[in-house]
């Protein structure tokens, strides 16, 4: 079967489309017939060894997968041949087919196409969890999303209007702005002629906010710890700009303010029970019509490289996906 992997570090330029034998099924395990993998920032910086954790290589980019099954192993009896399934696999998802823990599967309701399936893991579940498990946002809060445009960005904005939340998104430019606002915000920030402290304080009647989502860090950071509310929940989600951000914390004293790491991956493998409901009830959402991924562009495998140099460039809106059947 065909793969899109590296062998060494460096940029996308590195992937390379390669045959290798295809899976079989261990005890427990599946193999499904990938038709979309969802792509993420954190590809490239595994890519460039940058990521908090290194892989064996070779190494295929890929986290989240939706496809068939096409064959079970010894003790599945959950799932069974011809199911479409959504699955973190945490990497080596672009491919043709993967093999995997049953219990990483989830079915995909009729309704739900792949695509929009393999949106849904990684941003959508990492929004749920950081916004209900971690940062509790109540119906009427405010919550600025950082980044509001991007795959993660974009699922925070939508997960936390359908929570009840007052959205203020944040993002580079007018025309990311709108696609925030036709996904749920009710109101923007452009932080390239915008100052990011003040107009969320100005947004806020001078309260500041009860929620920050920040999966960009870098100089954003700071300005948008200084506009939190007494009491507020700062997300760490994610680093897009690159530069990891170090806090003055008397400001966290001062605001009497919280700051909370979301590490989405780590909660999928200590509370995977949990992982898996909210899983269920993202999907469902997505049925319902009251989520909706929206999808930048779907790739064939041999242009997975162009695909994450869209995203490290910060060109995508949204999540990008590869079909390995393409």
């Amino acid at each position: 079967m065909r793969v899109a992997q590296f062998s060494e570090f460096g940029g996308p330029e590195m992937l390379r489309i390669e045959e290798i034998p295809e899976p079989t099924p261990g005890a427990g395990e599946i193999v499904i017939r990938v038709a979309a993998v969802g792509l993420n920032f954190f590809d490239t910086l595994v890519l460039r060894n940058r990521y908090q954790v290194t892989p064996t290589l070779p190494h295929s980019p890929g986290a989240e997968v939706a496809g068939t099954i096409e064959a079970v192993g010894p003790d599945v009896s959950s799932l069974k041949p011809g199911q479409r399934v959504v699955a973190f696999i945490g990497g080596n998802g672009a491919r043709e087919k993967v093999a995997t823990k049953a219990r990483n599967a989830v079915p995909i309701p009729d309704g739900v196409s792949d695509e929009a399936a393999a949106g849904i893991p990684v941003t959508y579940g990492t929004a749920l969890n950081a916004l209900k498990d971690r940062g509790q946002l109540k119906p009427g809060e405010t919550i600025a999303v950082l980044g509001a445009a991007g795959g993660a960005g974009l699922a925070a904005v939508e997960v936390a209007k359908l929570m009840g939340g007052h959205v203020i998104a944040v993002a580079s430019s007018g025309d990311k702005l709108a696609l925030a606002s036709a996904h749920g915000a009710a109101e923007g920030i452009n932080y390239q002629d915008q100052d990011l402290k003040s107009r969320l304080k100005e947004l806020t009647g001078r309260k500041g906010v009860d929620v920050l989502y920040d999966c960009v860090g870098g100089p954003y950071a700071e300005p948008a710890l200084r506009a939190m509310a007494w009491e507020g929940r700062y997300l760490v989600v994610g680093f897009a700009a690159g530069e990891i951000p170090r806090f003055p914390l008397n400001v966290v004293m001062l605001k009497g303010c919280a700051v909370i790491g979301v590490s989405w991956s780590a909660f999928v493998n200590r509370n995977p029970d949990q992982h898996r409901a909210n899983m269920v009830e993202l999907l469902e959402w997505c049925r319902q019509g009251l989520i909706v991924p929206h999808i930048h562009g779907t790739f064939p495998l041999a242009e997975t490289a162009k695909a994450l140099c869209l995203i490290e460039g910060r060109k995508a809106t949204g999540k990008v996906i590869v079909n390995p059947q393409l």
